[in-house]
């Protein structure tokens, strides 16, 4: 028997090559960009001839590579260098965006050229956000003509949905901002976006991608104020917008008051010194009566971890509305606050299931404590309220309504007899 151990066999030979294909490709866009020039140079102004130029080439070059390179090309004309200038070594053509007429419609068709571009090669569509947001970066560097074309087109391409508003956050750069850039750039950019869309279609963008909160940075911090954007936005004839922000921010003043009045009643303070601060923050915001009773409302029930049992909740509401009922009757001084605040408590009823066979006790015990008047109630009845659980909250109201208007009548019965 051999103890010898058997050799293992080896593989010997040439080694082979590796791959070109895996060899990494050195970074190079200068012939990229001379194939790009040379084809927008022959087509020219002709904008349907550059989308077919554009699609054709995308076969033969490498855009996932030079994205950055065919978007300069495109807007500027050549490769950018960092702070938005033109790369001298670079070639260039004279036919892009920066060189085109400043008009609305030539930048709507500016912009079916991207689109037609970013439909045929979808992966460019990340790329070419990046760029958007760089271009912004660099409005500095751009003569007015060219910031204000840009602006045209980026109003259009947030329009048709081809890049997301996420892309303003560019705009908040310190530097821009500081010198009035920023909000000049904006004036354009939201004159042509509200020209394709409408305001509504704009502010859900904005509100898509949380940018709704945050127009007033495009103001320096001395200048942010509500007062200041609006009557920038209304001179340069976008009062729509100015609207829009001054909503926004009574919302946003909305929200503070609502969390505030919550962390006061948590506290446990007490409710003169809550409705004095209540009274006070109403005539700062400029709400109006109707408007505050909805905040108390969500605040008073906000405060509280309710019991789950239904038969549990109604119990533990009525009491925590009786501690509460004074701070309810000092903002319902007027018959729409007390209307305002019977549709709150109807809408809370049916959203919050637990609280559906609950509705009646409050409204009674919110009668018997001043806050509401039969006029109200009544009124609430037949005529002002709303679908939600309409056919439930009726039924539950049908007997004291009953009494009320018997109440009504017997005190009218009552007068005349006096008379």
């Amino acid at each position: 028997m051999n103890n010898q151990k058997q050799q293992k066999p080896t593989l010997t030979g040439q080694r082979f090559k590796t791959r070109k294909r895996d060899e990494k490709e050195r970074f190079d866009p200068t012939q990229f960009q001379e194939s790009i020039v040379q084809g927008l140079n022959q087509t020219g102004t002709d904008l349907e001839a550059v989308a077919k130029f554009l699609d054709a080439s995308g076969a033969k070059l490498d855009y996932r590579r030079y994205a950055e390179t065919l978007f300069d090309i495109l807007v500027a004309g050549g490769m950018l260098a960092p702070g938005g200038t033109l790369s001298d070594d670079m070639t260039r053509t004279e036919f892009c965006l920066f060189t085109a007429q400043e008009d609305l419609e030539t930048m709507q068709a500016y912009a079916q050229v991207f689109n037609k571009l970013i439909r045929r090669y979808k992966y460019l569509e990340k790329g070419f956000e990046e760029e958007i947001k760089k271009l912004l970066l660099f409005l500095k560097g751009f003569t007015e003509s060219e910031r204000n074309k840009l602006a045209m087109l980026t109003g259009i391409l947030l329009a048709n949905g081809s890049i997301s508003a996420s892309i303003l956050s560019s705009l908040y750069n310190e530097n821009l901002v500081k010198e009035g850039v920023s909000a000049a750039f904006a004036v354009k950019l939201f004159k042509s976006w509200i020209n394709e869309k409408d305001i509504n279609s704009v502010a859900g963008s904005l509100r898509k991608v949380g940018m709704d909160n945050r127009l007033m940075e495009l103001f320096p911090a001395n200048k942010r104020s509500c007062e200041h954007f609006s009557k920038y936005f209304t001179d340069a004839g976008l009062k729509e917008l100015s609207d829009f922000a001054r909503n926004q921010q009574s919302i946003g003043a909305r929200k503070e008051l609502q969390k505030e009045l919550q962390e006061m009643m948590s506290r446990g303070d007490p409710q003169k010194e809550i409705i004095t601060f209540t009274r006070e923050e109403m005539k700062k915001a400029g709400l109006s009566e109707q408007g505050m009773i909805g905040i108390i409302w969500t605040s008073v029930m906000s405060c509280v971890e309710w019991n789950k049992k239904e038969e549990l909740v109604t119990e533990q509401a009525i009491k925590h509305l009786k501690q509460y009922s004074p701070l309810l009757k000092a903002f319902t001084s007027q018959g729409l606050s007390e209307l305002s605040l019977l549709l709150k408590i109807q809408e809370y009823c049916y959203d919050n299931i637990h609280f559906m066979k609950a509705f009646q006790k409050i409204v009674v015990l919110l009668y018997k404590a001043d806050v509401l008047s039969e006029e109200a109630i009544l009124k609430w009845y037949s005529e002002t309220h709303v679908a939600k659980g309409k056919s439930v909250f009726l039924e539950q109201m049908k007997k004291f309504v009953e009494w009320l208007k018997n109440a009504e009548e017997e005190s009218e019965s009552d007068e005349e007899e006096a008379d």
